[in-house]
């Protein structure tokens, strides 16, 4: 996936990047899909990990039409994503 960084580091970045496009109003599964390119199932586990980061979502509505808001960040900034965003999405090859 990611020439020269480690899954370590994918995997942490993906976390980050998909709690950023959910607390920027990319919050529904077909939504985050299309910004990310991701599979499905990746996308499913990584919204089940981002608490390993004490980042907590909320999810709303039913399976299909599932929308998710963050409710705490725990330890992360987000200002850090935001201000790194470019550099974030080129280490995972994200549009």
């Amino acid at each position: 996936m990611t020439d020269g960084y480690s899954k370590t580091k994918t995997s942490y970045y993906r976390r980050l990047y998909v709690a950023f496009l959910i607390d920027s109003g990319t919050n529904t599964v077909q939504g985050l899909l299309d910004a990310t390119e991701m599979p499905k199932r990746t996308l499913q586990d990584t919204l089940k990990a981002l608490s390993d980061l004490d980042i907590v979502i909320e999810s709303r509505g039913g399976t299909k039409s599932a929308s998710y808001k963050v409710q705490s960040w725990g330890a992360i900034d987000k200002n850090w994503i935001e201000n790194n965003l470019q550099h974030v999405k080129g280490v995972l090859q994200y549009p």
